[in-house]
């Protein structure tokens, strides 16, 4: 893997986690919690935390709303990946989408796959 260029400036955008759960409060949300902390721990900035119900509407309005405030660069989704009917974040988000990265699935299933091994294909 190519290691960073650290000649070039570090440069931190401004990322928001939304959790989607019919579950999990702010309080015990143990997967958003970790995304959060790493982004500020990599010198990022947490612009937005939130959880919102599996719930295609309310997914899709939040990603939205995100993704057109000035002060938001970047929105990293976590939950409602699985296999219920519930689980509906890829059907939510997929219609908004402008680019396809399949290259970018394939090799973000593969990194995790030897540690949690057929467990990844929920993600």
């Amino acid at each position: 893997m190519a290691k960073l260029d650290e000649s070039r400036p570090f440069i931190p955008v401004r990322i928001a986690v939304l959790t989607v759960s019919d579950t999990r409060s702010l309080a015990d949300d143990k997967s958003g919690q970790t995304l959060a902390d790493r982004v500020t721990q990599a010198g990022h900035t947490l612009a937005a935390r939130d959880i919102v119900t599996d719930d295609r509407e309310k997914i899709r309005d939040k990603v939205l709303g995100w993704s057109k405030d000035e002060t938001i660069d970047v929105v990293i989704t976590t939950g409602g990946t699985g296999f219920t009917g519930r689980d509906v974040t890829p059907e939510a988000l997929e219609p908004i989408f402008e680019k396809r990265m399949d290259g970018f699935s394939e090799v973000f299933h593969r990194i995790p796959y030897d540690k949690i091994g057929t467990s990844t294909i929920q993600s």
